[in-house]
């Protein structure tokens, strides 16, 4: 199985392609260029290094959300446009998903933080039994208060991971009583080869969809429909 992997739901643009057996080739950016123009001529890159064309593709892995909103719509009309191109299947990994499994095997919780400004993060609670990968806590947009009590309740230590902890990292030094720590800088951010290596699980459980029904999943409204609903509101007061 031979699957391509996108990631542009946050800061970092990446693409990958992965096989059962190994991480064929992995294209990470975080340099602040927007994903417009970033992402395709990475993977037509990728590609060209690995000599091998996308026709050769089982499906295509997408980070399908939470995340930037413009990053979800980039991400994943990439994937679809190919999948529909191609006749390939699309596999929507939960991007929170993803960002834990960067850190495989480890026997600490992983709790990924992705800034959703307004002071909530996109986040979710995971751990390893074995070589197992186990969601404790779905993704979700909570306030840092609200998933720091989460894990300070479970009482086990925690691995911090994802662009939260640049912003949220003096208030979890403050409110967490459990042992912590934030993941190096290597895995800190989204890396395609994550999302490849879960893709190629999810795949084999069936968790596929054709490229016409992909869509991104937000968890939020946009902040352009959070201020329209605000204005609709104080219109009606």
């Amino acid at each position: 199985m031979k699957i391509l992997a996108i990631d542009s739901s946050g800061l970092v643009a990446s693409v990958a392609v992965v096989t059962e057996e190994k991480l064929l080739a992995e294209y990470t950016v975080n340099n602040k260029k927007t994903h417009s123009q970033t992402l395709l001529p990475m993977l037509d890159d990728m590609m060209k290094l690995l000599e091998q064309d996308l026709k050769e593709l089982d499906a295509i892995a997408v980070a399908g959300g939470p995340g930037s909103f413009t990053g979800l719509r980039i991400g994943s009309s990439t994937a679809k446009g190919l999948g529909l191109a191609l006749d390939k299947p699309i596999i929507n990994v939960p991007t929170v998903d993803a960002l834990a499994y960067n850190l495989y095997g480890t026997d600490r919780l992983i709790c990924p933080i992705m800034d959703a400004r307004r002071n909530q993060v996109y986040t979710g609670i995971y751990e390893f039994q074995g070589e197992e990968f186990v969601v404790v806590t779905p993704q979700k947009a909570v306030g840092i208060t609200d998933i720091a009590a989460e894990l300070n309740h479970l009482g086990r230590e925690v691995i911090f991971i994802g662009d939260g902890v640049e912003v949220h990292e003096a208030k979890l030094k403050e409110i967490m009583t459990v042992p912590f720590s934030f993941a190096p800088v290597h895995l800190s951010k989204q890396r395609a080869g994550a999302v490849g290596a879960l893709g190629i699980i999810y795949y084999k459980k069936g968790l596929k969809e054709n490229a016409d029904a992909h869509e991104p999943v937000y968890l939020r409204l946009s902040q352009a429909e959070r201020e329209l609903m605000e204005k609709e509101r104080a219109q009606k007061e």
